[in-house]
C-alpha cells in the first residue's frame, strides 16, 4: 500500500518551476516551494506560520494578494516587490471549503525579468516570421505573376530583362504608377543566379524618415528607446545572397541615399549602435516613377548615387501605349477575380472596346482594381457601359469616344447610312452649342438653307 499523498506534499510542490506560496483564509503562511525560495531570495523557514499582513507590514513584501482573494473570492494578479530586490508576478486563486467559503489562497509567482525577456524574444520572433513571409509571399507567385506581353517593345524589354538579369548587376526600373515595376523586379530576380535565395522589397515612401535607417541596417540591443533587447536585422542584412528590391528610391530621404551608395559599393553594413561592419552579398534592384535626372538637378538626389544606380535600366512604357496589352490583361483579370470571387462574369464587346481606348492613367493597377470591383459588386453576368464607374463614363474624352461609338456602327449599316448618322450628331451638337440656325452655318461655313434642310430631314427642328 502506498504511502499517504500527505508524506509527499512537499515534494510535489517543488517539481512545480513556478513558486508556490499557500496561505489560509487568514492570512497564515501553510506550505512554500523551492521555486519560490529561489525567485524571491526568501527563505522558507522565515515564512512558514508568519502571516502575509505581518510579513507585508515588516517589509519583508511590499504587497499581500491574500486578502484581496478571500474578500473577493476570485483570482487576483499583482506585483510584488520582496526585501531582497527580487520583482515577481503573483496569481493568487482561492480553493474553497464545502461551504463555498474560500479556505485557502494558492499564489503562484513568475518572475517579471523572465517574463519580460520571453515577451522580448516572442516579439523579435513575430518580426522575422513576418518578414520571412513577405518573402514567402513572393516565392508563392513566381508562377503567377500578371505578365503580359504582346506589344513589341514590352518583348524587346523582357528579352534585355534577361540579358541584364544573368549579370548580377544593379538595375534601375523607370515608369509611371501602376506599370508593372514590381512585376518586373520579380522577374529579375527568377532569372537571376540568385533565384533561390532570399527575394525582399522595401517601399522607401511609405517607412517614415525616423525608422528607414533602422529597416534597412537594423539595429544592435538597446541602441535606442524602444529597441529590442534581443537587437534587430535590417534589409540589407536579411537578403545576403540574395536581392532586394527599393521600390519609389526617389522618395528616400538625402541622408540615407549616402549610406546607401555606400552600402553599393562596399557592400558593407553597420547596424544602428554597433561599431562593427558586416559584409553583404545583395543584388540591388530599385524603382521610381519620378525623372531623377530632374530631381538630381533640384538637389533632391544625389548625382553619385543616381550613376551608380543606372548601371542597367529598365524603361517600362504605360499601358496606354501598350493596346495590345489591353485586352489580354482585362481577360487576366476577370479569370483571376471570378476565380477568386467564385463568378462568371464577362465584359460585353462594347465595354471592352470602350475600355481599349481609355487612356489607363494608372496602367494596370487601375485595370486590376477596376475589375476587381466590378466583380466584386456586380451579380449580372454581363457588364455592360451603364455598369462602368461614374469616374470613367464622366470623362471628358470618354464620352466623346462614346457618343462617336454610337455613330459609327458598322453592324448591318452602309457606308451612306453612317455618314448620315454622323452628320446629324454633328448638326444636334452645332445646334445645342450656337443656339441658332444662322450660326450653326456660319461655324460650319455652309449656306443657311442647307442647314436649315438637313436639320428638318434629320428630325432635330420641326
Amino acid at each position: 500500500m502506498p504511502d499517504d499523498i500527505t508524506t509527499f506534499f512537499d515534494r510535489i510542490l517543488d517539481v512545480f518551476s513556478d513558486g508556490i506560496y499557500i496561505s489560509d483564509r487568514f492570512g497564515k503562511t501553510i506550505k512554500v516551494n523551492d521555486m519560490y525560495e529561489k525567485l524571491t531570495g526568501l527563505k522558507k523557514e522565515n515564512l512558514l506560520g508568519r502571516y502575509v499582513k505581518e510579513l507585508e507590514t515588516e517589509g519583508v513584501y511590499d504587497i499581500a494578494i491574500n486578502p484581496l482573494v478571500v474578500k473577493t473570492g476570485k483570482p487576483q494578479t499583482s506585483l510584488q516587490n520582496t526585501s531582497t530586490g527580487r520583482k515577481v508576478i503573483l496569481n493568487g486563486h482561492p480553493v474553497f471549503d464545502h461551504n463555498g467559503e474560500v479556505a485557502y489562497v494558492i499564489t503562484f509567482v513568475r518572475d517579471v525579468t523572465v517574463l519580460s525577456q520571453l515577451k522580448e524574444q516572442v516579439s523579435y520572433q513575430a518580426e522575422l516570421i513576418e518578414k520571412y513571409h513577405r518573402e514567402a509571399r513572393y516565392l508563392r507567385t513566381r508562377n503567377h505573376t500578371n505578365t503580359i506581353i504582346e506589344n513589341p517593345k514590352m518583348r524587346n524589354l523582357m528579352e534585355l530583362l534577361k540579358r541584364i538579369a544573368v549579370t548580377d548587376s544593379t538595375v534601375l526600373i523607370l515608369g509611371d504608377t501602376g506599370v508593372g515595376k514590381d512585376v518586373f523586379a520579380t522577374h529579375i530576380h527568377q532569372y537571376s543566379l540568385r533565384r533561390d535565395e532570399p527575394f525582399f522589397k522595401i517601399n522607401c515612401a511609405t517607412i517614415p524618415e525616423s525608422l528607414i535607417e533602422s529597416e534597412l541596417f537594423g539595429y544592435e540591443p538597446g541602441a535606442f528607446s524602444g529597441a529590442s533587447t534581443k537587437g534587430k536585422p535590417g534589409y540589407f542584412e536579411m537578403a545576403d545572397k540574395g536581392t532586394l528590391f527599393l521600390d519609389e528610391i526617389g522618395e528616400l530621404p538625402l541622408p540615407m541615399q549616402a549610406k546607401l551608395l555606400r552600402v553599393l559599393q562596399d557592400q558593407e553594413v553597420m547596424r544602428i549602435g554597433s561599431t562593427k561592419v558586416k559584409k553583404v552579398d545583395v543584388r540591388f534592384i530599385a524603382a521610381t516613377n519620378r525623372n531623377l535626372e530632374e530631381s538630381v538637378q533640384k538637389g533632391t538626389f544625389r548625382s553619385d548615387l543616381y550613376y551608380r544606380l543606372r548601371v542597367a535600366v529598365l524603361e517600362l512604357p504605360p499601358l496606354r501605349e501598350r493596346k495590345e496589352e489591353i485586352i489580354p490583361f482585362i481577360d487576366f483579370f476577370l479569370d483571376k477575380f471570378n476565380t477568386k470571387y467564385r463568378k462568371k462574369i464577362d465584359f460585353s464587346p462594347e465595354v471592352k472596346k470602350l475600355l481599349q481606348e481609355y487612356r489607363w492613367p494608372g496602367n494596370v493597377r487601375e485595370m486590376e482594381n477596376l475589375i476587381q470591383g466590378l466583380v466584386v459588386t456586380q451579380d449580372k453576368a454581363m457588364i455592360e457601359i451603364e455598369d462602368l464607374p461614374n469616374y470613367l463614363l464622366n470623362n471628358k474624352e470618354m464620352q466623346e469616344k462614346l457618343q462617336l461609338a454610337n455613330v459609327i456602327n458598322t453592324e448591318e449599316q452602309s457606308l451612306g447610312e453612317i455618314m448620315e448618322g454622323f452628320e446629324k450628331s454633328v448638326l444636334e451638337k452645332a445646334l445645342a452649342s450656337h443656339k441658332s440656325v444662322a450660326k450653326v452655318a456660319k461655324a460650319l461655313k455652309v449656306d443657311r438653307s442647307t442647314i436649315f434642310r438637313k436639320l428638318k430631314k434629320y428630325g432635330i427642328i420641326q
